[in-house]
């Protein structure tokens, strides 16, 4: 397998999307900081503005990246031929399967990596981050294993499918319904409890007792959708986008369960399909 890695990684270096990717990524991540230190300075400047506010946005659009490298490069292994070449001079379908899923993780963690770093340009005038190095580094860790779980997924897709538009279309939409779903999910467990109306007298507007709210979400209906946001890579970014990161061991664990369920399962039909 080591050979094949080698062969990826280095067509990972002249591959032109892989650099749009991080290019855009760089851009993204500059700006995105950049108008963060404006509002700090600009809008509201009593509001207590941080650094932690703004840099784990990446969260919530990595998925689309990986959606689109995997599909972009994995396709290209089909419509060149390359996998039957790969197992014509030796190679098991095994190993030719792991190297391509290692090559798209750590392509989409490069990706991810340099948002890291862009965003960095925040410091100066954001500061360092208020949850403390530690806490960094666990939202940090958590990524990289929901990452792990994307890259599986589409990994999965892309051994599968033998045209390549139709695996760009088919991650793409796949990354946006998980990431719809999981939105609604999300939105309905921020319902609160109880709601206030507002009621207009001859004194004013006034806010009317506080009475129980329909669309709160309770008892075992919320355990589910709890499991739910945590459970999907794409509720887990937008947790990690709004800095409320809840089960953090259940996140992991399911990020764990995703990417060996989907690779296991691309290795077995991977395995039984016709590469003719």
């Amino acid at each position: 397998m080591r050979k094949l890695l080698s062969v990826n990684f280095s067509r990972i270096w002249k591959d032109k999307f892989f650099w749009l990717c991080m290019g855009a990524m760089l851009i993204y991540s500059v700006v995105y900081m950049l108008n963060g230190c404006r509002q700090s300075t600009v809008n509201m400047p009593e509001y207590n503005y941080s650094i932690d506010k703004y840099y784990f946005n990446f969260a919530i659009v990595i998925g689309a990246f990986s959606a689109l490298f995997s599909s972009m490069f994995l396709g290209t292994e089909y419509s060149d031929g390359t996998i039957r070449n790969k197992i014509i001079v030796g190679h098991t379908r095994k190993s030719i399967y792991f190297a391509n899923l290692i090559t798209s993780f750590a392509a989409t963690l490069l990706i991810m990596s340099v948002w890291l770093i862009g965003a960095l340009v925040a410091i100066p005038i954001l500061g360092v981050w208020e949850m403390g190095i530690p806490n960094l580094l666990s939202y940090l860790f958590i990524a990289v294993m929901f990452e792990a779980a994307f890259s599986s997924i589409f990994t999965f897709i892309c051994m599968q499918s033998t045209n390549k538009a139709i695996t760009v279309v088919v991650s793409m939409l796949l990354f946006l319904g998980l990431l719809v779903f999981a939105s609604i999910t999300y939105n309905a467990l921020g319902e609160p409890e109880m709601t206030s109306g507002v009621n207009i007298t001859t004194n004013g507007i006034e806010m009317s007792e506080p009475a129980p709210n329909p669309n709160y979400v309770r008892g075992a209906k919320r355990m589910i959708y709890e499991f739910i946001v945590d459970f999907l890579p794409t509720g887990q970014g937008l947790q990690m986008w709004q800095v409320k990161i809840g089960n953090s061991a259940r996140m992991l664990l399911s990020s764990i369960a995703i990417t060996v369920l989907t690779t296991l399962g691309g290795i077995f039909v991977f395995k039984r399909k016709d590469l003719k």
